[in-house]
């Protein structure tokens, strides 16, 4: 991937040095309305390795099946998106600046989309973290993988789960570190339009199976987002080299809940699936690579795969 010399984004704040933070108590963390996981069942296969945990006992957890929620923090919880960064230092740290120039690769793009459609595109915050930090969805944990909290506006990102995608989950390579980027970034996007509030406020009204059901449409969509912003920037600013789809269907591909699932317990529940199948998981990223436009990806009205 073409990326050293391009612009890096000033809304990522490094906070692994930030001993104050991890805070929160030991409440629960919101899938629903809360917060948007990359990873749901790629962390209950982590914990399988290094925990010894049961993969389905994290996924009930995760899903909502156990443990408090946080689905309306308190005030004072929830920060201030539109309020000013406090200015930083430029990175040193190459991961750091990597990070950094994708998000601003999904700022160029998006904010471009949203204008083309009359809209202005807010961007969103990046918080690198080690271990734990505090968001407005609740505590969130290093073993969740990447997320997006609706409630702050921002992307949580682990740098740790990056060595994870490689030597665990068989995902290695620059692109596929961005297409994590870049797909919880198409969270944001979703709520912005207000597709994930509509999800959630489904969940009252909706049995389980079908609202995991609407929650792997929600995935999926998030992944045609991440082929949109890879198109468009491939256009833009010609970032992608030899390997690098590759590399990024690789990832899709090893995080779906099947692949996942036939890792970590010998046999796929499909009815337990969050995020999809591993085929459905390529096929909505190459449907939003190919087209480069944001009316390719409702999976909501189309089948998927």
């Amino acid at each position: 991937m073409r990326w050293k010399g391009n612009r890096q984004s000033d809304n990522v704040e490094d906070a692994r040095n930030d001993s104050s933070d991890g805070g929160g108590g030991r409440q629960g963390f919101s899938i629903g309305g809360g917060g948007l996981s990359l990873g749901t069942v790629a962390i209950a296969l982590v914990a399988s390795y290094f925990l010894g945990i049961n993969p389905m006992t994290v996924l009930n957890m995760l899903s909502g099946g156990g443990g408090g929620v946080v689905s309306n923090p308190a005030p004072s919880q929830v920060s201030d998106p539109t309020a000013p960064n406090t200015p930083q230092q430029p990175s040193q740290d190459p991961q750091v600046q990597f990070v950094a120039t994708v998000l601003a690769d999904t700022e160029d793009v998006w904010g471009e989309i949203f204008k083309q459609a009359g809209g202005t595109y807010e961007n969103p915050k990046l918080k690198i973290f080690r271990g734990a930090t505090s968001t407005a969805c609740g505590r969130g944990e290093s073993a969740m993988g990447p997320f997006y909290c609706p409630a702050d506006h921002k992307v949580y990102v682990d740098l740790a789960f990056y060595d994870t995608l490689r030597d665990r989950l068989g995902a290695p390579g620059d692109f596929a570190q961005a297409y994590v980027i870049a797909h919880e970034v198409g969270h944001h996007v979703q709520n912005l339009l207000g597709t994930s509030a509509k999800l959630d406020e489904a969940r009252g009204r909706v049995s389980q199976a079908q609202y995991n059901a609407l929650s792997v449409r929600l995935e999926l969509q998030a992944d045609c987002f991440a082929g949109v912003w890879a198109n468009r920037a491939q256009r833009s600013r010609q970032i992608i080299e030899a390997g690098d789809i590759e590399e990024a269907l690789n990832a899709a591909s090893q995080i779906g809940d099947d692949t996942l699932q036939r890792k970590s317990q010998g046999q796929v529940m499909p009815e337990s699936f969050t995020h999809g199948s591993s085929q459905q998981r390529v096929s909505w990223f190459k449907r939003g690579f190919e087209s480069g436009e944001i009316n390719q990806c409702n999976t909501f009205t189309k089948q998927p795969v």
